[in-house]
């Protein structure tokens, strides 16, 4: 009598018992995620070398009911790429690698889920393009988790969100349909925008496999500088007099705290303030040109118009790609910099972009409330109102007593991003760290349009259980 094949066999079937992880250690990196928040478990790690295995995957999925979590770069901040399920099965983008096309006529450039982000940047410079989305994890993360969380990053302020990026996707169903809108169009009304539908759904409705990306005339010219200023205030009254005068050359107005700087320049060893004084607050503001000469002159009025203005205190323009990085190095470390003061709760949140100064100072003040000692660490993109307002444990005090403090920490700040009508998740999406609070911040009528959604696309809950809703 034959003996009955497993689900897992019948899986090892579809990808090559090669690409079929069951090891513990081999299991271990797919089960974590950077906050060390959650530690997840599940029976296997199945990595697909194309959309037709895919395909296979979820149909056999569909068919027994296993749970599918997708994963890409696993390096996302809301816990929604970790399976909680020990009967899970998680799905690995990263074999489905390959950049299929570079269309430089249509502006386009279509790639596979498991391309690098980094990879996909470098492959349109070296074509004399430019590729905008931009992140701290763009050595690592992918561009199917960059869709399905619709990344945001340090360009929003001019190209917006990943959503912005793209111009069609191919997509695998819960039941394992495969969808090819993998159309190069900029114009295309016909009909429902199905595309806008995957993308911010964290693999809850489908498993984003590949998609056309918009390229963009690289830049001829950048200038960075490093800013100090005396307020949020006096920075969001920079913001608009570099706009007025550079308009969309203004790609990037990022706003740092002195404390988040310090805690920069130690981490790791090695690194220094880029100004003389020191400054409660600070700007990196970056232009870019496709001209080739002009920028220069234009940073420096716009900085000689801060001065005059009283909102610039001190400034210094990198005078190398290298002091540029350095610059930049300074404000994207501050994540992992935030984690050397033993303990930080933070939050990825946005309000309008005129709020952010008052923003600041009422939930900083309400955090302080709920826990005295506390340091708050805002840092974040001013430019287009998306915040990372980090809590630091108070001097001293055991972590686990900070951490008792969380729930009213974060109640705390999110009262203040209600009341000026800001979102909760403003990049990292909602995966399984802001589930419950959904229901507080979208209306009766919006999740019953996502629920709907939700049983229609998957109807038996295989897709990444337990995240968004």
């Amino acid at each position: 009598m034959n003996k009955p094949v497993s689900t897992l066999e019948r899986f090892a079937g579809i990808v090559g018992a090669k690409y079929v992880l069951t090891d513990p250690a081999d299991i271990a990196p797919h089960l974590v995620e950077p906050r060390d928040i959650y530690q997840g478990k599940a029976a296997a790690v199945l990595k697909p070398g194309s959309t037709q295995e895919v395909s296979e995957i979820l149909k056999l999925a569909n068919e027994t009911g296993t749970a599918i979590v997708p994963q890409g770069g696993v390096t996302g901040m809301s816990g929604g790429q970790v399976p909680f399920d020990e009967r899970a099965v998680v799905v690995s983008t990263a074999r489905l690698d390959k950049i299929r096309e570079l269309d430089l006529d249509a502006n386009a450039m279509t790639c596979e889920a498991g391309v690098i982000l980094q990879r996909a940047q470098e492959t349109a410079r070296a074509n004399d393009r430019l590729f905008p989305l931009s992140l701290g994890a763009e050595g690592s993360c992918m561009i199917g988790g960059n869709l399905s969380t619709n990344a945001g990053g340090t360009n929003a302020l001019v190209y917006g969100m990943a959503r912005d990026l793209v111009l069609g996707v191919e997509v695998v169903l819960a039941d394992g349909r495969i969808w090819d809108g993998l159309r190069k169009l900029k114009k295309d009304n016909t009909g429902y925008d199905l595309r806008d539908l995957f993308i911010g759904s964290e693999g809850t409705l489908g498993i984003i496999t590949a998609a056309v990306l918009k390229l963009f005339p690289a830049p001829r010219s950048t200038e960075t500088a490093f800013i100090g200023v005396p307020s949020p205030q006096a920075a969001l009254d920079l913001l608009r007099i570099a706009q007025s005068r550079a308009g969309n050359a203004v790609t990037s107005f990022e706003l740092m705290l002195k404390f988040g700087v310090d805690l920069a320049v130690k981490f790791p060893p090695g690194h220094r303030h880029p100004l003389e004084g020191a400054h409660p607050w600070y700007v990196l503001m970056e232009l870019t040109s496709t001209a080739r000469e002009g920028l220069r002159e234009t940073i420096e009025e716009i900085l000689n118009a801060g001065i005059e203005a009283g909102v610039v205190q001190d400034a210094v323009l990198a005078a190398s790609v290298e002091q540029a990085k350095a610059f930049w190095h300074l404000r994207l470390i501050l994540p992992e910099a935030q984690k050397s003061t033993s303990g930080a709760i933070a939050h990825d949140v946005s309000v309008p972009v005129s709020a952010v100064p008052v923003f600041i100072e009422e939930a900083s003040a309400a955090v302080l409330r709920v826990l005295p000692g506390v340091r708050p660490m805002p840092f974040g993109h001013l430019g287009d109102g998306n915040m990372h307002f980090a809590v630091c444990i108070p001097v001293g005090m055991d972590r686990g007593e900070f951490r008792s403090h969380t729930k009213a920490i974060n109640d705390a700040v999110y009262g203040v991003v209600g009341k000026y009508n800001g979102s909760i998740s403003a990049e990292h999406g909602i995966g399984a760290l802001k589930r419950d609070r959904l229901p507080s911040v979208k209306s009766a009528v919006e999740l019953d349009l996502m629920r709907s959604i939700k049983q229609l696309l998957d109807p038996k809950g295989i897709l990444n259980p337990g995240k968004v809703l």
